[in-house]
């Protein structure tokens, strides 16, 4: 688990210091520690994210994986924003979803940890 809450802001362009920008053909998604965002480029935001990075490498090939994840915490109530990179997927869950969250994570033979502060 990372230590930053994060915001997930439409935008009217991309934030350098994000974690993600993302850019489609209709709109501007912006991954950001919610401490650093520009809200006068906001057009919406929801705070008080915190995000869960699988520390392992996924293969392409790799077939079910969020499904199972995203599973397991739909039964449990938690709704979930996914990110995914080259090697990995991140979730992205709101603060009062993560002690839930990790239970329901650890159900699932993974080990949560949080990042030092």
């Amino acid at each position: 688990m990372w230590k930053e809450k994060f915001a997930i802001v439409k935008s009217k362009k991309t934030h350098p210091d994000a974690f993600a920008n993302v850019v489609d053909k209709k709109e501007i998604t912006v991954i950001v520690d919610q401490t650093k965002y520009d809200k006068a480029n906001a057009i919406e935001a929801e705070e008080g994210y915190r995000m869960l990075t699988f520390d392992t490498t996924l293969p392409f090939n790799l077939v079910g994986f969020i499904a199972k994840v995203s599973k397991a915490l739909a039964e449990e109530g938690i709704p979930i924003f996914v990110v995914s990179s080259f090697s990995t997927d991140h979730i992205l869950v709101k603060e009062k979803y993560l002690k839930k969250t990790k239970k329901a994570l650890e159900r699932l033979g993974f080990k949560v940890e949080e990042e030092p502060r």
